[in-house]
């Protein structure tokens, strides 16, 4: 739920009294008052045009008009993100803008922006087309160049050679060559342009087998990537010239041009008019740079201007397009001058909301006022607790499991305590504790900031459960202190040890033991029992015993508050045929069972409790012989065995036949239940678990259903208190890792002497305590406690079979965005 926490009082044991209410609204003040409900944020609407389309509502036409503008913020927020701006925070509040100013804004917004890219769009790719012309003329110009130098050469050559050998045929040739007439000579032509690099190969190979070798292709790389005029994409390219003669052979050489997108380009073979060229093409590229730079300039400070107003308007259209699907879930009035909507409220919220009706009526200048109407009903209302900021956490944990029935006990009320503190039971140690206290106060103090920030999902998660972590931590330090270990270091905090050795030296301390020269100390495991021989079953036997006690004391609490459920909703069968017998059950053998550990730790006995417990079953009758803890033991355990024994029918079979007499009753109209009125006008809702009305009644069901739950019962005692040695497991799993860090890694490279292994021990010590201790056993424990609570306890009392609480409000419209 949202946190509620500007509320002077707070109730979360059971969820607020709800009414249904029937709201009628005349027309003219219908949309001002659904917006000052969801300022409000404490109404939930009931669809009464469930069997419509959406398209068939009242409100539809209003509802694509915010889609529309919802589309064209979308487009700026992209735009914007793609220039490198962000939407000012600042900008979300400001004055109101009406609905029809804003469409007609935001499209005349949307025209200019269009517009202006589609004129960036055609300059750039003019831009990047007279850059690649300028490429195609410097290096074509380039090959003309040293060929016409190539051939000159060789003709001053081969005349050279001539004179100087001169013979008989010599002047003849000489003289036919010359006389040869220009117009039968061959001219070659020639393609110009760029294609891709990884292309090259490829297209050299094709025009040679397209061609049959009769073509000639120069090519030279382009040394920076250029920007493709079609793709606006970086590529690197090759400028290249195609020589070839005929025209078959050009069209061919266009159409594998065109298929391998290389972009072609006019070129000429006369020098002159490649330098005049080169010249114009620079010049416009001049003035292209200038036209592009004014335009985006432009751009940037139009986009700056959207994004001052950005967030308002988005803020805006969303509540606009909230407040119209709200409207569309009301019904037309017969005379169809008014809206009729049902929703349901807090009963606390009545004269809030009746201001609030009156407030819009008054600022629309409506002549008639709306009408505020408690309906009756038997339909189960929506749960809603408040919660702060601290309960929220715990109170998404119990919803997680499945949202309170309508006034059902809430066990987020015993969580707040019970959650963290069997968290700290199997993470015990004050070290490790201060460590994820410091974590969490990071998040505290700089909740404002990093609330406003957007952050990955584990560390989103992470701080919305801080303060569940901050109370975690604490029971962990106070816990830690129990067991007095500090990343496995025992210190004598509260005390000298009780215990020493019996002689100077020490040599007979893990082998004879030591002998008791002091008080007892005063809080907590006394620090001599940390590396005797005996520490491992003393603690185990602590631990375990501890466990036990845990976890009958959690699901006696679990069984005591389904008795206060029963008595709430006035159900006599559940107090005296479930209530009772599961009390008489768990207690006669798990109750009796911690009995015997709290006589055991403070009588000092040396009596084995699993024989006892085992021989209470096998041989209740036999002596208990040195394994009595106290007078009259075996008549008790008698006793309780056959209360436990009795139990189980008493459970199973009054309830089945009790629900078949109370149909009959009511069958035959003998037993009625009349639906009671407070003062306040709020109702008590009919609750019948026999049936409902005049449905058939199937007693096999009925039996089969007690059967199935007797069994879970019986079973879960044994089971669900064994499920609580986890805290006894995980505890010991935690304390010997933490163990195995100190000695094998910390003290391990203190005794080297040298630096160097020092320096690599303690990060090595520092990372393994961080990523496994910190991380991967919170996590563990984490969810071992949420087992428990989960299973062990709320399966006891807790159906969690009700639905929240969802009121139509502006917050969460924005925390869903978020």
């Amino acid at each position: 739920m949202a946190d509620g926490g500007c509320w002077q009082t707070m109730d979360l044991l059971r969820s607020e009294p709800m009414h249904l209410v029937q709201l009628i609204i005349p027309f003219e003040s219908a949309h001002r008052t659904i917006s000052y409900f969801g300022d409000l944020g404490l109404f939930q609407f009931n669809d009464l045009n469930a069997e419509k389309s959406p398209f068939q509502r009242t409100y539809a036409a209003q509802i694509k008009r915010c889609g529309e503008m919802a589309r064209k913020l979308r487009f700026f927020h992209d735009q914007m993100t793609k220039a490198g701006f962000s939407p000012s925070s600042r900008s979300s509040v400001g004055p109101y803008v009406n609905l029809d100013d804003l469409e007609a804004k935001l499209g005349e917004l949307e025209v200019e922006l269009v517009e202006m890219n589609a004129n960036t769009e055609k300059l750039q790719r003019s831009y990047n087309e007279l850059l690649e012309y300028k490429l195609v003329l410097q290096k074509a110009s380039q090959f003309f160049h040293s060929a016409q130098s190539s051939a000159a050469a060789q003709h001053r050559e081969f005349e050279a050679h001539v004179l100087d050998e001169g013979s008989v045929d010599s002047p003849l040739l000489l003289e036919q060559e010359m006389s040869t007439d220009p117009s039968n000579q061959v001219k070659l032509g020639f393609v110009s342009g760029l294609v891709g690099r990884e292309k090259s190969v490829a297209f050299e190979r094709i025009l040679f087998r397209a061609t049959r070798g009769n073509v000639f292709l120069r090519q030279v790389v382009v040394e920076d990537p250029v920007i493709d005029p079609v793709s606006g994409d970086k590529a690197e390219k090759n400028v290249f010239v195609v020589f070839y003669s005929g025209e078959r052979a050009k069209i061919k050489i266009l159409k594998i041009c065109d298929a391998f997108g290389a972009n072609r380009y006019p070129f000429t073979d006369d020098l002159g008019k490649q330098y005049q060229m080169i010249t114009e093409v620079s010049g416009k590229l001049s003035e292209l740079k200038a036209t592009i730079d004014v335009g985006q300039l432009h751009r940037a400070n139009l986009l700056q201007t959207i994004g001052y107003e950005f967030e308002q308007w988005n803020l805006q259209v969303k509540k606009e397009k909230s407040i119209y699907h709200t409207l569309n879930m009301l019904s037309l009035d017969v005379t169809k001058k008014c809206l009729v909507g049902e929703g349901w409220c807090p009963v606390f919220a009545r004269d809030q909301i009746q201001n609030v009706l009156q407030r819009a009526t008054m600022d629309s200048n409506s002549q008639i006022g709306a009408i505020f109407q408690v309906l009756q009903t038997k339909e189960s209302p929506p749960t809603y607790f408040r919660t702060n900021k601290f309960t929220s956490a715990i109170q998404e944990i119990v919803d997680a499991y499945g949202v309170a029935k309508y006034q059902e006990v809430n066990p987020g009320v015993f969580t707040i305590v019970t959650f963290p503190f069997l968290f700290a039971v199997m993470f015990g140690d004050w070290g490790h504790g201060v460590c994820l206290f410091l974590a969490t106060l990071y998040f505290i103090f700089r909740e404002k900031k990093l609330s406003r920030q957007k952050l990955g999902d584990i560390m989103e998660m992470t701080f919305g459960g801080r303060y569940v972590i901050m109370m975690m931590a604490l029971f962990s330090i106070y816990t830690g202190l129990i067991y007095n270990e500090f990343f496995s270091v025992p210190f004598e905090l509260f005390g000298r040890s009780a215990y020493s050795c019996r002689g100077s030296t020490c040599r007979d301390a893990s082998t004879v033991g030591l002998i008791k020269v002091h008080e007892t100390y005063p809080f907590g495991v006394d620090p001599k029992w940390h590396g005797s021989r005996s520490e491992l079953p003393f603690l185990n036997s602590l631990k375990m015993k501890m466990s036990i006690l845990l976890g009958v004391a959690q699901m006696n609490l679990g069984i005591v508050l389904s008795y206060y459920n029963a008595k709430f909703f006035g159900n006599d069968l559940n107090i005296w045929y479930q209530f009772v017998p599961q009390m008489i059950f768990l207690n006669s053998l798990f109750g009796y069972l911690s009995l015997l550990i709290i006589v055991k730790w403070c009588t000092g006995s040396q009596a084995d409790l699993y024989h006892v417990m085992i021989y209470m079953f096998l041989s209740p009758t036999d002596d208990l012989g040195e394994n009595q803890l106290f007078f009259g033991q075996r008549f008790l355990q008698i006793v309780l065995l056959l209360l436990a024994l009795v139990a189980v029918p008493w459970m199973l079979f009054p309830k089945p036949f009790l629900l078949k007499k109370q149909h009959e009753e009511r069958h035959r109209g003998q037993s009625y239940a009349p639906v009671q009125y407070t003062d306040d006008d709020s109702f008590e809702l009919e609750i019948d678990h026999g049936s409902h009305g005049h449905e058939e009644f199937e007693f096999s069901e009925v039996f089969v259903h007690q059967l199935i739950h007797t069994i879970e019962v019986a079973l879960g005692a044994v089971s669900n208190t064994a499920s609580y040695l986890r805290l006894w497991a995980l505890s010991l799993a935690h304390s010997e890792l933490s163990s195995v860090f100190y000695e094998k890694v910390l003290l391990l490279a203190w005794g080297f002497n040298n630096v160097i292994i020092l320096i690599i021990g303690v990060i090595v010590f520092i990372f393994a305590t961080v990523g496994v201790l910190l991380v991967m056993e919170t996590l563990s424990a984490f969810l071992h406690a949420l087992r428990l609570h989960w299973v062990e306890f709320q399966s006891k009392f807790y159906e969690g079979d009700g639905y929240r609480f969802s009121p139509f409000s502006f917050a969460l419209i924005s925390e869903d965005e978020e």
